[in-house]
């Protein structure tokens, strides 16, 4: 639980609170598995304004199954996921025993993800497969040229370059720690390169090289990426770990005919959700889902946000909240 205090510090601890505290009306979720995101480790640690309401639970992700309130379509002991919809910011989140949300943001758990799977791919893999999705839809396809991912060492990248590879594409991953360049070859980057090439402020027009590009990046990145991205080529732009400003010029766009291609993860549409999860559920190497993955209990989750924003945690983080 998030409280804030006095000094508008933000309080985070396990407390025991009452089943009829929770959100209402909603669908009431016995929750097994979360996640620990950076979103999530902003928000237990204060040091992002990430929490919009008070007190909050926090946890953008959560696994488990239908207690009660999920009519016909979500009947009890139905597996369920929730991604995204505010979660951990305006609604009470997944880092807890119990959650109570709108039945509209449910979907249910593919069979062949188990709980701890899902959240092993959480929203980070989610939105590297919207991105990835919207890739194709707008025409680069695999042996078309290569594909860049920037940030290729976070979350999202790292699942990017992992689906895209998979795909058949060519993959270029960019990095500020080059010492990781065994690690996203092993995940099918067929090429790495150092983000300082991509992060200062370039020319508005520039070498062509990438049929598409994968941006977690933003700021002067981002902006780089489509002045060096081919004629007609795509970018999809998903996050902001340089800033959220986009310093670039039209040129790309005009002179080159580039689409750059928005992916909002938290509030899109469930046909969009339904998609990802489906091709997610066929194409996550479950193998190498549980070499990149920690499992911790929900005692553990406030010292980890910790450590990871420190950048003392690898891989993705798994809360099992039921053990």
């Amino acid at each position: 639980m998030l409280r804030k205090a006095d000094d508008g510090a933000t309080q985070a601890r396990i407390e025991q609170v009452d089943a009829n505290d929770l959100p209402q009306p909603g669908v009431e979720i016995a929750v097994t598995h979360s996640t620990l995101n950076y979103k999530d480790a902003l928000a237990i640690t204060g040091k992002g304004p990430v929490v919009r309401k008070w007190p909050m639970v926090p946890g953008i992700d959560l696994a488990g199954r239908v207690l009660r309130g999920g009519g016909a379509r979500f009947p009890p002991e139905t597996e369920v996921i929730v991604n995204g919809h505010g979660m951990g910011e305006l609604h009470w989140g997944g880092l807890a025993a119990r959650a109570c949300v709108p039945e509209d943001w449910l979907m249910v758990r593919p069979a062949s993800l188990r709980p701890e799977d899902a959240m092993g791919v959480g929203t980070a893999g989610y939105t590297a497969m919207l991105s990835v999705l919207a890739l194709g839809s707008h025409g680069v396809k695999p042996g078309g040229g290569p594909v860049l991912v920037t940030g290729a060492n976070g979350g999202v990248g790292s699942f990017a370059v992992a689906l895209l590879a998979g795909r058949g594409y060519s993959v270029t991953a960019s990095t500020g720690r080059l010492n990781e360049s065994d690690r996203l070859k092993t995940l099918g980057a067929s090429q790495v390169i150092d983000r300082a090439t991509l992060s200062e402020k370039g020319k508005p027009l520039q070498k062509e090289q990438w049929a598409g590009v994968l941006d977690c990046v933003g700021s002067h990145t981002l902006a780089n990426a489509c002045a060096q991205t081919r004629y007609g080529g795509v970018v999809t732009a998903c996050g902001l770990a340089q800033g959220l400003d986009f310093p670039a010029t039209v040129a790309p766009f005009i002179l080159r005919a580039i689409t750059l291609v928005g992916i909002d993860s938290v509030y899109a549409p469930a046909s969009a959700r339904t998609e990802a999860w489906e091709c997610l559920a066929r194409e996550v190497d479950k193998r190498l889902l549980s070499k990149v993955t920690s499992v911790v209990s929900l005692d553990d989750a406030i010292g980890v946000a910790e450590r990871l924003l420190a950048g003392r945690v690898k891989g993705r983080i798994v809360v099992n909240v039921a053990n």
